[in-house]
Order: C-alpha cells, then sequence, then structure tokens
C-alpha cells in the first residue's frame, strides 16, 4: 500500500487557504517530499503525518514556490537529533541551490545524499520503490516524477513442495531472496508465479503538456498534474508563462488512460476550482480538484 498526500495545492504564493506546492507519500517506513513550498512543515503537521520517516526529497525545479520550504524543514530535522541520511534528487545545480539555502541551516547532524538528474530522464532505485524523473518544458529545466512499486507473483506452495525446497527458506524466497544451502541454491523464480501489477504514482507541475509525461503517466494509478488556469481566457497566458490548463491536464490523463487525476498548483487567481470542473470531467470524468491535504491509499490489486 501506497499512502499518498497532497500537502499543498497552490502556485507562486501561499495563501491563507491553501499551502504551496508539495506531496508526500508513505511507503514500508519510508517517506519520500515531491517539493517543499512554503508551508509545507505546518500541512505535515496539519494532517497528523511525522518528519522523521523522511528520507527522500524530490524537487521539480527550482523556483521558490517548490523550494522554499527546505531550509527550516532541515533544521527541524536537525533538531529532533536525526542522524540518518537524506536523500535530495533534482535538476542540475540541486548542491549549488541547496548550498545557498543552508545558510540559515549551516550544520546539521546527518549527512546529505545529493542525486543530480543526467539527460532527459533517469531512474532511481531507493527503498523499495523505483522514481523515475523526466524532463518537461518551463522556462527553467523542470522535470516530473514516476514513482513505482513492483509486485512479485504469487507464491507457489505447490511447486516449493514439488522441489523438496525447506520450509523455513518459503518466506524468505517469497519476499525475493536468493538462499544458499551447501551446494543447493534456491531462488525466487523456483517458488513465484509472474509478476502482478505493482502501483505507480506520477506528478508533474509547471509545464506545457509534453509527450513524455503522457508516457510515464502511462496508466498510472493516480496522476497528479498541473492545472494553474481553469479560465478559458487564460490558456494564452498559460501558454506564454509555461503552464497548463484544467483542460490540458485533462486531455493528458485521458490519452495517459490513468485511473484517476487530481488536478494542482492552481494561479493565486483561482480562489474555487470547482466551478470548472463540470467541463473537466467531459473530457475525463475520473478528475478531481486538489485540496491541501487531499489523501488516498493507493492498494494493490487482487
Amino acid at each position: 500500500m501506497l499512502d499518498v498526500c497532497l500537502l499543498g495545492c497552490g502556485g507562486m504564493m501561499p495563501l491563507p487557504y491553501r499551502y504551496l506546492t508539495a506531496l508526500m507519500t508513505r511507503f514500508n517506513g519510508s517517506s519520500l517530499l515531491i517539493d517543499c513550498g512554503e508551508g509545507t512543515q505546518i500541512a505535515v503537521k496539519e494532517k497528523g503525518w511525522s518528519f522523521k520517516p523522511i528520507d527522500v526529497i524530490c524537487f521539480t525545479h527550482y523556483h521558490g514556490d517548490h523550494i522554499s520550504g527546505l531550509p527550516g524543514l532541515l533544521l527541524t530535522m536537525g533538531n529532533a537529533d536525526r542522524t540518518e541520511p537524506l536523500t535530495l534528487i533534482g535538476p542540475k545545480g540541486l548542491e549549488r541551490v541547496v548550498g545557498c539555502l543552508r545558510v540559515i541551516a549551516p550544520e546539521l547532524p546527518f549527512p546529505i545524499i545529493y542525486k543530480e538528474i543526467e539527460g532527459a530522464e533517469q531512474t532511481f532505485e531507493l527503498n523499495g520503490y523505483r522514481i523515475r524523473a523526466f524532463r518537461v518544458n518551463h522556462n527553467v529545466l523542470c522535470y516530473g516524477y514516476t514513482l513505482e512499486i513492483d509486485r512479485a507473483g504469487r507464491f507457489d506452495a505447490a511447486r516449493a513442495k514439488e522441489q523438496q525446497i525447506p520450509l523455513q527458506y518459503w518466506s524468505r524466497l517469497q519476499s525475493g531472496e536468493t538462499i544458499q544451502e551447501g551446494e543447493e541454491v534456491y531462488t525466487p523464480d523456483m517458488v513465484l508465479g509472474p509478476p502482478r501489477k505493482g502501483l505507480r504514482l506520477t506528478y508533474t507541475t509547471d509545464t506545457r503538456p509534453t509527450e513524455s509525461i503522457r508516457k510515464n503517466a502511462m496508466d498510472s494509478d493516480l496522476f497528479i498534474c498541473e492545472g494553474m488556469y481553469g479560465e478559458k481566457e487564460k490558456a494564452a497566458k498559460a501558454a506564454e508563462y509555461k503552464h497548463m490548463t484544467f483542460y490540458e491536464a485533462a486531455q493528458l490523463a485521458r490519452d495517459a488512460r490513468v485511473k484517476e487525476l487530481w488536478l494542482t498548483h492552481y494561479s493565486p487567481s483561482l480562489t474555487r476550482p470547482e466551478p470548472y470542473m463540470e467541463e473537466v470531467r467531459r473530457i475525463f470524468p475520473a478528475a478531481k480538484p486538489g485540496k491541501d491535504g487531499m489523501s488516498a491509499e493507493l492498494v494493490f490489486e487482487d
């Protein structure tokens, strides 16, 4: 199971009723953030989740509304006596940008591991999941992210018995471990069926529609996508500043055959997204307007 929380859904500036951009996920004892806008710490507290398990933070790009909450978060982690490493993933310039922000958090009791994205697409394997970063089209270097969790095939006890595999090894093989006992080697494929459908979450913001988004979001269980403007008359502005409208996000969701779409990164001028949703749902029926604290549990299919 993957827990997902849209901590903040605002773009450009925080508002009394809307935090800036941040997404948090939890899986198997590990927590991950994508972006860390101003107010992210408060949003985490309001959700009732913890900072302690956060061990990966991914950044789409380095505009202030996506990274301005990082120095305070690092200080909070340090004041909580964290010693475990923190991995940061982001576009080129990551260590330089974070180093500048750390002027107010120069001494931390934990190491930071920097992973700068190289090229148009790069995959990182961390904590039991796969993070795929893919370049999108904004006015600065910007990436979207797809988070994937694989699921092994079903355990076949009959096959294990036929091959006389000792019972004490079954659970270890089921978890993917290879076991050697003397000259005997037992591998997971001896007792597992074909891989089953895993989980896929795609998050992208601050971009025009791109083929890279459609490709990487394909068949996602949840697609969280920028919808900066719902007003039709702002389509030209969205194109000029390289953002997306609600309707462009819905078309991407439809083309990528995702299960569900959450809109996010609203313009400060957009006070209520709901009036535009009827037309959005004509394009993609499973669309929802994102809200601060909006959550979901993505579960494996039976």
